[in-house]
Order: structure tokens, then C-alpha cells, then sequence
């Protein structure tokens, strides 16, 4: 299968390296030189770790020589599937998914990573929506299991069943969730992120036994406040914007968030959030 993947940042880059071990042939588009040699020094750093961990049978040779990259979206051209992983913002996503749509073949599949945007909403600068639809991975993608399949109100019906054999295809699990402000797994995340932001805020416990109240009583891998920091604060606060802008109070981002953002502690990326990150 050819896969182009639009932005080579944390979840472009797992992306490209998903599809990489699964056997695809991956391109990778950046905005510039600089931004492309980062994406594709982090790809081959993250099929470096997965070989030595035998978590493939392919060669690193044979899977860095089945990436490539460029700046120019017209390499993606002969691709059947585009993913656009830029940064979370509606009017960025709209302006990189109708760049990539006017090189695709009418035939091929454009998809969007946003964790929050409405589907239909980035539709509307497409000449093909029917072609189009939510492809949510989580993050880190490579040890992540879930991938939201979502279904805007013009996605062909047919894309669901193919788009559930390309993740299943990838060693992950699909849920299908219909367009929704937050779709399934944002919404219900952020609500669970938002209040041990403010419980943290109003003193009712540390960060570490708030995320070990949900870690040991409630089976969760990993608590709101650690997950906070995986995913970026930053991130967390722009799904929050959304959220709140569509569905009101609920998802009102406390001001810690917001301060912590404005601060540069953005989480795991930046080496600080509700945690250190020093040695990770």
C-alpha cells in the first residue's frame, strides 16, 4: 500500500512508522528542509528501537529505504492513502488537506489524525468529501493499540470497512465513531483530564496519588495527569478550546492549564509538565 503522511512531527512520524512495519511503501511531507530531516531522523531512530526489539521480521534497511520524504505536496500523488497529521487548528488543517486532495487521484483516500475537529467541518474545503475521514491515532502510536475510525455525513460508508482492514492491518484496534465534537475517546479523556487538572489546582491531593486514585482503583494504565503530560499540554489545551467552543461549559480549560501552556511546561515534549521528564 502507498501512504503519504502530511506532517512528520511525534504523531506523523508514528504514523509513517506504523504503516512502515505493516509493509507500506511511506512518504512523508514537512514545510521545510529543516522539518524534514527531523522527521525522518525521528523514523529512523523509532525502526531502530522496534528491529532491536524484534518487533519486526523486516531488515532496518529494508524499511528506511521504504520511506522517503519531501516538502512538496505533490509527491504524494500516487498514494491511496493520505494522513494529515499537522498541529491541532481548524483553519492549518483545512488549508493542508485541500493542498494534498488537488494532487491525489480521484480514487484515493485522504485522512485527517485531528483528535477533536469536526470531520464535516474540514470537509467543507474539500472537492471530495466522500473520500475523506477521521483516521484518530493515540500517542505514542507505535505501543498505542486504539485507532477512531471517524465517519463525517459525506464519508463514503464503504471507507469504514477499509479503513477498519488498514488498522487491523497494523496490529491495532479500530472503534467507528460517528462526527461528534471530541468523537469517543477525546471527549470522554478530557473530561476525566480537565478535573484532576482542577482538583490538582484546589489542592485536593499531589498529581502523583490524584493519578494513582484512577491508576490502582480504577485499572487505568496511566493516570489523567501523566496522560496530560504524554499527550502535551498544549494539545490537551487546544481539544479543550474545541470542546468548549461546541459544547459548552464543561469543557471550560481551568486556568492552571492554561498557565502551565503559557509557561512552556508542556508536558514529556518540553521536559516538565505535572512531572519532570529529565531522563525520558
Amino acid at each position: 500500500m502507498k501512504v503519504g503522511v502530511l506532517g512528520g512531527g511525534r504523531m506523523g512520524a508514528g504514523i509513517a512508522h506504523a504503516f512502515l512495519l505493516a509493509g507500506s511503501d511511506v512518504i512523508i511531507v514537512e514545510r521545510d528542509g529543516a522539518a524534514m530531516t527531523a522527521a525522518v531522523h525521528r523514523i529512523h531512530e523509532s525502526l531502530e528501537r522496534s528491529v532491536k526489539r524484534d518487533s519486526t521480521e523486516r531488515t532496518l534497511d529494508d524499511l528506511n529505504a521504504a520511506l522517503r520524504a519531501g516538502t512538496d505536496a505533490g509527491i504524494l500523488a500516487d498514494r491511496d492513502l493520505v494522513i494529515e497529521a499537522v498541529p491541532e487548528d481548524r483553519a492549518l488543517k483545512s488549508e493542508a488537506l485541500a493542498r494534498v486532495e488537488s494532487v491525489l487521484a480521484a480514487d484515493a483516500v485522504l485522512a485527517s489524525n485531528t483528535s477533536s475537529i469536526s470531520i464535516d467541518a474540514l470537509a467543507t474545503s474539500l472537492t471530495r468529501p466522500q473520500r475523506f475521514l477521521g483516521l484518530h491515532f493515540f500517542n505514542p502510536v507505535p505501543s498505542s493499540s486504539l485507532v477512531e475510525i471517524v465517519c463525517g455525513s459525506a464519508t463514503d460508508p464503504a471507507l469504514a470497512d477499509r479503513a477498519r482492514d488498514w488498522v487491523e492491518t497494523l496490529g491495532k484496534t479500530p472503534i467507528v465513531v460517528r462526527d461528534s465534537p471530541g468523537f469517543a475517546s477525546s471527549r470522554l479523556g478530557l473530561v476525566l483530564a480537565l478535573e484532576a487538572i482542577r482538583m490538582l489546582d484546589a489542592g485536593v491531593a499531589s498529581a502523583e496519588d490524584i493519578d494513582r486514585a484512577m491508576e490502582l482503583g480504577y485499572r487505568h494504565p496511566m493516570g489523567p495527569l501523566r496522560t496530560t503530560d504524554v499527550v502535551g499540554l498544549d494539545v490537551r489545551l487546544g481539544i479543550a478550546e474545541e470542546l468548549y467552543a461546541t459544547l459548552g461549559e464543561r469543557f471550560a480549560p481551568p486556568a492552571l492549564l492554561r498557565q502551565m501552556v503559557t509557561e512552556g511546561r508542556l508536558g514529556r515534549k518540553s521536559g516538565q509538565g505535572f512531572y519532570r521528564w529529565d531522563d525520558e
